[in-house]
């Protein structure tokens, strides 16, 4: 019905004239078919008026014009009691489904950043040729160039960790290396007792360090002491070797002297080492030992016939190790030792020796 109405109202032109049928219809009823001034109609003019009503079509009066009026796009869609809710429209599900593809995460973490090198953007405008280079994605075989160390820092770092070969040493070639063997009286001078088979020598004059009354070197003392002399914690200290050690010092003066002993070498290489607690105080105080603290004050030197090793420092208050590699050309007897240097007069310049040593490489 209303597509119907729609067509029927759709041809407006022709609603005047057809309100004009109406009117002269009406108007008609006075014409010669009705005669107005007869009393009553008779049947043949009933029958005239009866088809003239009966072809007018009945649907014409309830036709409503206002509503065809408003526009179809405006009209809001007509309510209907099974309407489905519009959350329901857009599943959550179906845009899910469709971002993973976009961003493959497998293929996100496969290449390390390293991988794509950032100076490359910062270089001056390539060449056609060098272009497709530097935007291409990086070769499968780039990856273990990437991660592989250098192929010479294997080598060079086994070079410089490799151990060195300890030297094979023979039998200490030393007499009475560790004073087992006794002691005497050099020179029958009581403050000079030294191990059988060793000497001492020494220098007497300026030190060069100034012209005070102290500034001078003076002859030290030396005694040979068992582990009965020393306190029991003070063994491992100052005894390396059996039950005696040699102790040289001097309080309040400067020395410099030399404990040396003959031997006879043949031609080879040789090692003389001396262990020894360099016992070096510059001051007392409330009978604690304060030790110097110039690196130059107590010094040592390797004697080795007529030469030797330069003057080298020592460590105060511990045991100290030290070495020296010699070569003999031809079979001598010479002698060999140590040199003790103590060049300020402190509270005391002191040594305790123990354990010397010469020994061929084999």
């Amino acid at each position: 019905m209303i597509k119907n109405n729609r067509n029927f109202a759709g041809n407006r032109s022709w609603f005047p004239l057809f309100f004009i049928v109406i009117l002269i219809f009406l108007a008609g009823c006075g014409s010669p078919d009705l005669d107005p001034a007869a009393e009553t109609a008779s049947p043949e003019q009933v029958a005239t008026a009866v088809e003239r009503v009966a072809s007018v079509p009945a649907t014409w009066t309830p036709l409503p014009v206002v509503m065809e009026e408003e526009p179809e796009a405006t009209d809001p869609a007509p309510p209907t009691s099974t309407a489905v809710p519009t959350s329901t429209f857009v599943p959550a599900t179906e845009t899910s489904e469709v971002t993973p593809t976009d961003t493959p995460e497998p293929t996100a973490t496969d290449l390390p950043p390293t991988d794509t090198p950032e100076p490359a953007a910062t270089n001056p405008p390539a060449t056609a040729a060098s272009q497709p280079a530097s935007t291409s994605e990086p070769q499968p075989t780039s990856l273990p160039a990437a991660t592989d160390p250098p192929p010479t820092s294997e080598p060079a770092a086994a070079e410089e960790t490799a151990p060195q070969a300890e030297p094979i040493l023979g039998v200490n070639l030393l007499n009475n290396p560790s004073f087992e063997e006794g002691h005497y009286n050099q020179d029958g001078i009581p403050e000079l007792q030294l191990p059988v088979k060793w000497r001492l020598t020494w220098e007497e004059g300026p030190t060069g360090l100034g012209d005070a009354a102290w500034d001078v070197y003076v002859r030290p003392e030396v005694r040979v002491l068992s582990t009965a002399f020393l306190p029991p914690e003070e063994h491992a200290l100052y005894i390396y070797n059996g039950q005696y050690t040699v102790k040289a010092f001097k309080g309040n003066g400067a020395v410099n002297f030399q404990l040396l002993t003959d031997i006879t070498l043949e031609p080879g290489t040789y090692v003389i080492e001396a262990k020894m607690f360099p016992d070096i105080v510059e001051k007392w105080e409330n009978r604690q030992k304060y030790y110097s603290q110039d690196p130059s004050a107590a010094e040592i030197r390797f004697i080795v016939g007529d030469g030797g090793t330069v003057w080298m420092p020592q460590n105060y208050g511990q045991i100290n190790v030290q070495n020296y590699t010699f070569t003999i050309d031809q079979t001598k007897t010479i002698p060999i030792g140590i040199g003790l240097k103590g060049k300020y007069a402190i509270a005391n310049n002191g040594w305790f020796i123990d354990d010397l040593s010469v020994r061929r490489i084999e």
